[in-house]
């Protein structure tokens, strides 16, 4: 048992190491340019909306997109209705990362590997340099993701996991545990990914996958909620915003979870479970931003009701 627990976190470790490093390399190498385009094209809520999707899919990490946008709004750079439209762009953004993950891409991670490594090795251009680096942490990513999905494959002869697993069956519950995960690990595509990996092995089910997936969406406002501490009035709005959002979503999901389960499996037919949970991914989110983009006048009146910029008065 041992040994499966030290294989599952070696993989989890790598899977983050691989998140962490691929969202920096890409926001150095795309920052000016990220800069540019947030600066440029989020004119109005939808064009907001699309770069926010956008610069998601190209960092991997919608974490990283929010919190740029937070420093942004510090920096009145973009403005607080901007800045909602990105943070719903980032939402639907992130779940193209449970579509990669879902795909059987892992067993040819050392291709992705040696391919960066090589390129790192023999290049003396930096431009060059950089894509060696996002090939082999791309490959770290789904060696890490394969590491996990061999080491859990014992776990269905283990009775404690099977009766643990089982909570997840409860929508509430699995949620909770969803969140959990997500704020002690600090990254919602690695909880999405183990719910994909579970799901693929038999261990976890449609429903107890989704399940987990709902609360992961709550656990990743942790470290966005963070970057607002003693920041101006428009970052602390975006980030209520950003929890707000997750967290109406997650509670219409529950209310109406037999229902989409429904409609993803209708969707999803023919599709694996892994497929699917990655399908009620994208659909959860998706739907969530179509419900809530026409809501963000709304929005921004209340949490400027609520929240007025303070006034800065003449000494």
């Amino acid at each position: 048992m041992t040994e499966i627990f030290l294989s599952i976190l070696a993989g989890l470790v790598l899977f983050l190491f691989a998140v962490n490093n691929l969202s920096e390399t890409l926001t150095i190498a795309l920052g000016d340019k990220a800069n540019k385009w947030i600066q440029k094209f989020t004119y109005n809520t939808f064009s907001s909306l699309i770069v926010g999707t956008v610069i998601t899919v190209l960092l991997d990490s919608s974490s990283a997109v929010i919190i740029i946008t937070i420093v942004f709004v510090n920096a009145k750079i973009v403005n607080f209705r901007q800045a909602m439209g990105i943070v719903l762009g980032a939402n639907i953004g992130t779940t193209f990362s449970s579509q990669i993950i879902a795909m059987d891409i892992g067993k040819y991670s050392p291709i992705l590997l040696f391919v960066g490594f090589l390129l790192l090795v023999i290049s003396k251009s930096p431009r060059i340099s950089n894509v060696g680096k996002v090939i082999l942490y791309f490959g770290v990513l789904f060696f890490g993701l394969y590491t996990m999905e061999n080491a859990v494959e014992p776990l269905k002869d283990e009775a404690f996991f099977n009766e643990w697993i089982k909570k997840t069956e409860q929508p509430v519950l699995g949620a909770i545990i969803g969140a959990v995960v997500t704020l002690v690990i600090q990254s919602s595509s690695a909880t999405v990914g183990m719910a994909i990996i579970l799901s693929k092995k038999g261990l976890l089910s449609l429903a107890g996958g989704v399940a987990v997936m709902l609360g992961a969406e709550l656990g990743t406002c942790s470290d966005t909620l963070i970057a607002t501490i003693k920041g101006s009035r428009g970052a602390i709005k975006t980030g209520i915003f950003h929890l707000t959002f997750n967290l109406i979503s997650i509670v219409i999901g529950l209310i109406i979870f037999e229902p989409f389960i429904e409609l993803v499996s209708y969707v999803s037919h023919g599709a694996t479970i892994e497929r699917t949970i990655a399908n009620a991914h994208m659909m959860f989110n998706v739907m969530g931003v179509l419900i809530f983009v026409w809501t963000i006048p709304l929005f921004e009146k209340i949490l400027n009701r609520l929240l007025p910029e303070k006034e800065i008065t003449a000494n």
